[in-house]
């Protein structure tokens, strides 16, 4: 009866153990080591370097946009510098041929049978410079290998080792001797990032930088952080991340608003919804955490949807952006409670 009687104990911060689910301090300790190698370089643009390690720990593809000389080219090798993978550079240019890119069978005189010579794309890590430069068929040669990891060439799939990861650049002034990406090849980017322009204080700590590098390069003192089995087993830990049921049909509600809005001509595909799951997990992850919260989501929506969406010809005569357009449907749909 004294049991019966007894009252609860109360609960109090110090009886209660909140055991973390996920161990993420080791991924925090090598997202920051990265960080400070970058900054030692890069002036400001700290969301697009977040962005960048967001897509690598989300196994995503990057397409980099900004006009020249804002350090696009530069950061993706600095990236490649401070990650023990393998790293190709491609220059896309109007007579590039899919086999630059892939390979090609080249016949064995010494013992009479074709051998397949792997391209550039055979790697862990692709910088496409210029990517809009290259012909129809050039991009579509991507296609396959960006979704699938994997490229079908004389009947033979060729798997390509992990991680693999195409971060492309391109400039939306000039279009001058440019093709413009399809749809279909916009789809399979994780992230579109918009470099702009860096402000004063930043364009003069960066004169002052490459005044003291005097004949030193840029990339000399980057140190190598992650190897390829911490980033695939990152990727992994990344997948485990909580989502609660309210905020997946948040997302699920964001990505169905853009094609249902008058703006937008053509709106975001399923493909774009597993994106935002993706990525809103990661930026949880470098923000210390095992949970995705809305402002995971509302950072994650932009980058993913900008380039997967068309904006309504009447409206792009008005000079709205679907940046823009993406903004609205966020601030309107509820937040979940």
């Amino acid at each position: 009866m004294d049991d019966i009687n007894r009252p609860e104990p109360e609960i109090t911060n110090e009886n209660v153990n909140f055991e973390t689910r996920i161990n993420l301090s080791p991924l925090l300790d090598h997202v920051n080591a990265i960080k400070k190698e970058l900054e030692t370089v890069i002036v400001g643009q700290h969301k697009m370097v977040d962005q960048l390690l967001v897509a690598i720990l989300s196994n995503g593809h990057v397409l980099l946009e900004g006009v020249p000389g804002v350090a696009k080219t530069i950061t993706a090798k600095l990236l490649a510098k401070t990650l023990n993978i393998g790293f190709s550079r491609i220059q896309f240019t109007p007579d590039l041929m899919p086999s630059d890119i892939l390979g090609t069978s080249i016949f064995n005189l010494k013992n009479s049978e074709f051998e397949f010579k792997k391209g550039p794309i055979f790697s862990n890590l692709i910088l496409i410079d210029e990517i809009n430069r290259a012909p129809a068929k050039t991009q579509a040669a991507l296609f396959e290998v960006m979704e699938e990891r994997q490229i079908t060439i004389d009947g033979s799939a060729y798997q390509l080792e992990a991680p693999f990861l195409v971060i492309a650049t391109q400039n939306p002034i000039e279009q001058e001797g440019t093709y413009r990406l399809p749809e279909a090849q916009l789809d399979r980017f994780l992230f579109k990032i918009t470099i702009d322009y860096p402000k004063l204080n930043e364009e003069i700590l960066i004169i002052q930088r490459e005044h003291l590098l005097q004949d030193h390069g840029k990339l000399e003192a980057i140190k190598t952080i992650l190897s390829s089995s911490e980033i695939n087993q990152y990727q992994g830990l990344i997948k485990q991340i909580r989502v609660e049921q309210n905020l997946l049909e948040y997302i699920a509600r964001i990505v169905v608003n853009t094609r249902e809005n008058a703006f937008l001509y053509l709106g975001a595909s399923p493909r774009a919804s597993i994106a935002i799951l993706n990525a809103s997990k990661g930026f949880a992850a470098i923000r210390g955490r095992d949970f995705v919260t809305p402002e995971d989501i509302k950072e994650a929506a932009i980058p993913v949807l900008q380039h997967r969406v068309i904006v309504a010809p009447e409206r792009e005569m008005e000079g709205i952006t679907s940046s823009e357009i993406i903004k609205q449907i966020i601030e309107t749909v509820e937040i979940p409670r």
